[in-house]
């Protein structure tokens, strides 16, 4: 499930870069609710995860947050949240 993380929060950043673009912002509106999910799933597995090992999941945890937060200043500043 570690690595579920991190493949989520991969994803989540990169369809965060794709929003960054001009007339492409409206897809954060997409990527922003599946960054949320990618965030629980990683928490739930850092939190259930009985290896040594959980930075992949920490990653994901950040990865996903990190696209959250860009993905909204983005709506915010493009003028996408009402």
């Amino acid at each position: 499930m570690l690595t579920l993380a991190l493949v989520w929060g991969i994803l989540a950043i990169v369809g965060m870069i794709v929003g960054l673009f001009p007339c492409l912002g409206s897809l954060n509106w997409i990527n922003i609710p599946f960054s949320g999910i990618g965030l629980v799933i990683s928490i739930i597995a850092v939190v259930t995860s009985k290896e040594e090992k959980k930075g992949a999941g920490i990653a994901g945890i950040v990865l996903c947050a990190v696209a959250v937060g860009l993905g909204l200043i983005r709506l915010l500043a493009g003028g996408g949240v009402l």
